[in-house]
């Protein structure tokens, strides 16, 4: 069953997470013409995200956009791409996105924002100790 992010409302109105994954993430974009392009997820969200690509491509143009997420196999959807932010860096919002996809993809968020927020209880941590050791 596909799902459609721009419909799917937020707890409270707040927008869909969104994480830089610590690995870099290769996509593909094909598009109805026959084209393709190749770039770099920068940020994503079960509702879109932005992409590092050679060049921007045209605002409005729709295709299947592919990655492949860590251990968690790979995610297609439908995606429009939004106006460049720069010329190597553009959004891109979801169309459609299978449920399965979805599903992916929102357990690899998760799993990011657990691990940075591991990550960022350690060093609150370590600067205590620190703090606890400073020489006053």
């Amino acid at each position: 069953m596909s799902y459609l992010p721009q419909l799917q409302s937020q707890p409270s109105g707040r927008r869909a997470e969104r994480v830089r994954f610590e690995e870099s993430t290769p996509v593909v974009l094909r598009f109805p013409d026959g084209k393709r392009s190749s770039g770099q997820l920068q940020v994503i969200s079960t509702t879109g995200g932005l992409l590092c690509l050679p060049q921007p491509l045209q605002p409005g143009a729709v295709g299947k956009l592919m990655f492949l997420i860590q251990g968690g196999g790979s995610v297609l959807g439908e995606a429009q791409m939004l106006s460049p932010m720069s010329w190597e860096r553009q959004p891109f919002r979801f169309l459609t996105l299978h449920e399965d996809d979805r599903t992916r993809l929102q357990c690899a968020i998760q799993s990011r924002l657990a691990q940075t927020k591991r990550q960022s209880e350690q060093r609150g941590r370590e600067r205590e100790q620190m703090e606890n050791f400073r020489a006053w």
